[in-house]
This record gives structure tokens, sequence and C-alpha cells, in this order.
């Protein structure tokens, strides 16, 4: 299905995240850019883990006012929030960034035990656009065989990729987050960003 993002009528993005904090400063960056679509409304969700935990990259409460701040909407985070996504229709795309390994273990394998893997079990019933923007430590390693997996299956897609530390971090990826408006774009048409590896 091709959801074409110049018609009147905005194109409902769902963003969440999930549990990969190093990540967020650079995640909340592209959000901005994201938010500032001229024909996109974002939707924020967030894994609990992502909602409550403080480190050392930052407070939750933090990141929670900057999310809610650049989207001007409340964050879904619990799974009573996201379950209507599915049968209301309510998101043209979902994008989760960042993905860590155990959100790709779960989607993989069909848990939705947290708000974003239910957020994504629910849209995936309409057969809409998943966009999964990678970080975790062990991507080329036990979290190789799930992202394999969810390449094969239909309306999931990649943010590009790429080795963040290829010598003390070998088995370690994460997504190019510069190329996530292109990946949902792309998305949108029913096509993967090329090249998936850079």
């Amino acid at each position: 299905m091709t959801i074409h993002t110049d018609s009147a009528k905005p194109v409902q993005v769902g963003f969440a995240l999930t549990g990969s904090f190093c990540t967020f400063s650079q995640v909340l960056s592209e959000l901005q850019q994201i938010a500032a679509h001229p024909n996109w409304e974002i939707t924020p969700i967030m894994s609990p883990n992502a909602y409550s935990t403080d480190t050392r990259f930052g407070l939750a409460e933090d990141f929670r006012s900057r999310i809610q701040n650049i989207c001007n909407h409340e964050i879904l985070h619990t799974i009573f929030e996201t379950e209507p996504i599915g049968p209301k229709k309510l998101l043209d795309v979902l994008v989760v960034a960042p993905c860590t390994g155990n959100t790709l273990g779960k989607l993989a394998n069909g848990i939705s035990d947290t708000s974003v893997t239910l957020a994504v079990k629910a849209h995936l019933r309409n057969a809409r656009p998943v966009v999964l923007a990678v970080s975790t430590n062990d991507a080329l390693a036990n979290s190789a065989k799930n992202i394999g997996t969810l390449f094969n299956n239909k309306n999931i897609f990649f943010v590009p990729m790429k080795q963040d530390n290829a010598f003390d971090k070998p088995t370690s990826i994460v997504a190019d987050f510069s190329k996530l408006v292109p990946a949902i774009e792309s998305a949108l048409n029913g096509k993967q960003l090329q090249p998936v590896l850079c």
C-alpha cells in the first residue's frame, strides 16, 4: 500500500523510542526535523523503560518534556494507550527509533508485551509501514537472526545502518539517524531506502 505524502490530509506518524539511551540526544535532534515536515503530525510513543529510566545520558523527565514539546502531543507509554492504534487506524506509518535488540527480538517472535511492541502489532494489522532504526551492541551476533527475520516481513522497513565502532564493539550496529526522514518517505511509498548498509 502506498500512502502519498502530498495530500491535503496530514500524514500521521507514530514515533516510538525504546531504551538505547546513548542515542536519545541524536534521535531527538532528528525528531525535530520530522516534526518540522510540513504535512506530518507526530504521535510520540515510549517503552516503559524509555519513559521512566534515568541514566547517565539524561533524566527521563527531561527527555519526556523535550519529546512532548517537539511533538505537541502527549506521550503514549502504556499498552492501554497504544492498543487503539490498530482498530482506530490512527497512524499511517510507525517509526521505532532507537530500536533495541530486545525490541527486535520481540517483534521477530510476535511478542507484544510493551507499549511499543503492541503499537507495532496493532499498526501492522492495517498493513501499514513500520520503520525500524536499529541500535544494539549485538546486531551482528544474537540479534542478527531477528534482523534477518524482520527483513523478510511485509511492511517492515529499516533505516540504513552501519557499524558504529568496529574495533571495540565489532558486533554493534547503529542506524544512520540522519536518514530517518528519507527512510520514512520511502516506506510510505512501499520501498526500502537503499543502500541498507552504509
